[in-house]
């Protein structure tokens, strides 16, 4: 990997030791293959390798965490208290990149955006996020149906691939009779049915 003299390996390898410490091996792996999917985005599309690279590491940082560590930020530090009927798949993006700023020390805000919307995408999205968002979405560990189609659409055309996992993504919370952030919504109303 080619990176700027900022983000040297020895950087990499710290802030890699530091995300493992807060996860299993099964996420840790998953997070692994969002990073080199992000990479190979990030090339093919003229994004910094290095932003790519740590909103990979970092975008799951929080997943893990008990979700009364959530509840307590949210209730703290001035959270729509709306968010509390939401849980941990969507609080891990958007309440998590504060984890990331606060304990590892990034304060990149496109990096941090990146991390946000990771699961609920946005109408407005920079490229970095939707690199973030697809490269979750179709990381090598991921099986299931249409993520085939989704990795091939992912080099042709990224907004097509937002739109395509938007879609599949709702799709699936609707099955499933899940509740829906209106964000995700939001995301569905300006990339699909727009």
């Amino acid at each position: 990997m080619n990176y700027s003299e900022k983000y040297t390996m020895y950087a990499r390898e710290v802030l890699m030791q530091k995300v493992q410490m807060r996860m299993s091996e099964r996420r840790f792996k998953h997070v692994l293959g969002v990073e080199e999917t992000a990479i190979t985005l990030a090339k093919k599309y003229g994004v910094s390798l290095e932003k790519a690279s740590i909103a990979a590491l970092t975008h799951d940082y929080a997943k893990e965490r008990p979700n009364d560590e959530f509840i307590l930020v949210i209730n703290r530090d001035g959270y729509d208290k709306e968010l509390l009927n939401y849980g941990n798949a969507i609080w891990h993006g958007l309440v998590g990149a504060d984890f990331v700023s606060r304990e590892l020390g990034i304060m990149d805000e496109e990096i941090l955006q990146a991390i946000r919307l990771h699961t609920t995408g946005a109408a407005e999205m920079s490229l970095l996020d939707k690199i973030i968002y697809v490269a979750d979405y179709i990381e090598p560990g991921r099986s299931f149906p249409g993520v085939k189609e989704a990795r091939e659409l992912a080099f042709v055309d990224l907004d097509e691939v937002v739109a395509f996992e938007t879609k599949h993504t709702l799709e699936h919370l609707l099955m499933q009779e899940q509740k829906i952030y209106p964000k995700t919504i939001e995301t569905y109303n300006y990339w699909v049915a727009n």
